[in-house]
């Protein structure tokens, strides 16, 4: 397991976080679980659209804020945006069949992570959106071997898409 890693991306507005999206859409395989933290308005969803449309989804991409989990049947894998800020137990996690959501080859992307903890399977990478002066700076905060792979992949792919700074 990687630790806490001074490692933060700085994005300075709202389409560099979706060619974030895109830079770490092109690194997924399947099976991977992302979960991204952050307050709200932080980028969480605009992320997700980015790596959505990268990966081909053309169609409205919305936060699942209250229906908890959005589905999309992708080409090469199905990929499920889960929001669980408006979850009040994370044992209601068990009534949506959430084991089943995490089946490979999906990928899930949870943001609000916390607020499902010991109903949510370990994450592959976990990243923080942080709110600053100048727009968001995105921290890797937990990866399994897995999810460092995962890291190194966005970062040679951030010059593909756009030119964002590392910190």
């Amino acid at each position: 397991m990687s630790g806490n890693g001074p490692e933060g991306l700085e994005v300075p507005e709202a389409r560099d976080m979706e060619a974030l999206g895109a830079a770490l859409a092109l690194c997924l395989r399947g099976g991977e679980r992302i979960y991204l933290e952050g307050v709200l308005g932080a980028g969480k969803t605009t992320l997700v659209r980015g790596l959505l449309r990268a990966l081909g989804w053309q169609e409205a991409v919305r936060s699942p804020t209250y229906t908890l989990v959005e589905s999309y049947a992708l080409e090469a894998f199905p990929l499920h945006h889960f929001d669980l800020y408006r979850l009040a137990d994370p044992s209601e996690l068990e009534y949506l069949g959430v084991r089943e959501y995490f089946s490979p080859p999906a990928v899930c992307l949870v943001e609000w992570p916390a607020h499902g903890a010991r109903e949510l399977p370990p994450a592959d990478l976990r990243l923080e959106l942080e709110v600053t002066g100048n727009g968001r700076v995105v921290y890797r905060r937990q990866a399994s071997d897995r999810g460092q792979s995962l890291w190194d992949c966005l970062i040679q792919n951030l010059r593909k898409v756009r030119n964002l700074q590392c910190e």
